[in-house]
């Protein structure tokens, strides 16, 4: 069952919005309830769709018939600009749909990635050899877990309603193709080729769609004499598998998913071309908003501000590790709940109800290739690993199944506290 957000508890919006600035929240809020802490808020209902997408607001919805999601959504970010109130700074979160499956690009970005070659990732053939049963278990697999609809297939004619929901949702091992004027019927490695392009393809295309977006907000900015002291900041949830490791999903701890991109454009606080390698969470934005708005930051939140890092001084104290939950199991596409830790040069995985560990060397194996969680001697970087891993479980206060991480005789564990900002 999805769990509603409690809109009781505090949250940036609330706090901003308290602070004197006029708020906004447009576009994929996901979170079961209404937003709260907006002065105006536009959201899709749960995902939305791309094409003739609805949005809600406090009082009605809305169908955009015949409309592109990002196109309606950067149309309603720009008049929230232009609406607001003179005498009160803003915050705006504009979250769009794209790229989130299925992937659908409007006709015009569609056309663009068409002829385009992707490049197959270093591990799109991975075998996960030395891995834990729970990679081997996962249905998000360009080659066999792609659905008709995923990959824009055709379906048979004269075929309506519940039989033609079921033919989109099967996953074909052959799809026939013209090439050279000719029908060809692919199957194998030929077809799994195929299909990591047509996904490829249609994902690029929505992603530019929303890099117009962005470029689009920006040049009002621009114009309206705003950039330069305001802070306009892109990320994300966590990365799309593009192929790696033969995936096309997320949830799975591995680098391409758990990074997320961050980037900021604000002339009069932050050095153009300025660079960070320090270790940035999620729970860190909260914060960094508000100090940068000059408001307090709430005792309940976890994270800590990134101004110092984007200030290029880096805190002494500044975290080197962080820890990462997954808690459905099984959850979409059969990822099984896990938690770990990532240091600057390890990552240790945990898949707790299968009770099956993976270590990885970030430095010498950066793809996470090779397991070496049980190898002979790796005893003591085992040991210290999961001392950090029970560290931060405490830290964050996150004591279910806490007694799981068996740690070995002689290792002591740190008995923290969360870290004040």
């Amino acid at each position: 069952m999805f769990n509603r957000f409690d809109s009781s508890r505090t949250t940036v919006a609330r706090l901003l919005q308290q602070g004197g600035y006029y708020t906004g929240m447009i576009g994929k809020w996901h979170l079961g309830s209404d937003p709260v802490g907006f002065d105006q808020w536009t959201i899709l209902p749960g995902q939305g769709v791309y094409r003739s997408p609805v949005f809600h607001t406090a009082t009605s919805d809305t169908t955009y018939t015949g409309r592109y999601v990002t196109d309606v959504i950067t149309d309603l970010a720009l008049d929230f600009l232009q609406q607001r109130p003179r005498n009160k700074p803003f915050f705006l979160m504009m979250h769009h749909k794209a790229p989130h499956r299925p992937w659908d690009p409007d006709d015009e970005h569609a056309g663009h990635a068409a002829p385009q070659r992707i490049p197959e990732p270093v591990t799109f053939w991975d075998g996960y050899e030395t891995r834990t049963d729970a990679l081997h278990e996962n249905t998000q697999r360009v080659a066999a877990d792609l659905t008709n609809r995923d990959l824009k297939l055709e379906p048979p004619a004269g075929l309506e309603g519940q039989p033609l929901a079921r033919w989109r949702l099967l996953k074909p091992d052959t799809v026939a193709v013209i090439r050279d004027g000719k029908t060809v019927t692919l199957k194998g490695e030929a077809l799994v080729r195929w299909k990591y392009q047509r996904y490829m393809q249609d994902y690029l295309a929505t992603v530019q769609s929303v890099d117009e977006s962005v470029g689009r907000v920006l040049a009002y900015l621009d114009k309206a004499g705003l950039a330069r002291n305001t802070m306009v900041i892109y990320t994300s949830d966590q990365g799309f598998f593009l192929g790696d490791h033969g995936m096309f999903d997320k949830r799975f701890m591995y680098e391409e998913s758990i990074r997320m991109p961050f980037l900021v454009r604000w002339p009069a606080g932050i050095k153009a071309g300025t660079r960070s390698d320090a270790m940035a969470l999620n729970i860190d934005f909260a914060p960094t908003f508000l100090e940068a708005a000059g408001l307090p930051v709430s005792k309940e939140m976890q994270g800590r501000s990134l101004l110092p890092l984007l200030h290029r001084r880096t805190p002494a104290d500044w975290r080197t590790s962080m820890y990462y939950r997954y808690y459905h199991d099984p959850g979409d596409h059969n990822t099984r709940a896990h938690y770990g830790v990532r240091t600057r040069t390890h990552k240790l995985i945990y898949f707790w109800k299968k009770d099956q560990w993976e270590l990885f060397d970030l430095v010498n194996d950066p793809y996470e290739l090779h397991n070496l969680y049980g190898e002979p001697g790796q005893d003591a970087l085992t040991a210290h690993v999961k001392a950090e891993l029970a560290r931060l479980k405490r830290e964050v206060r996150d004591d279910d199944q806490l007694a799981d991480v068996q740690l070995p005789n002689g290792v002591d564990l740190p008995l923290t506290r969360p870290r004040k900002p």
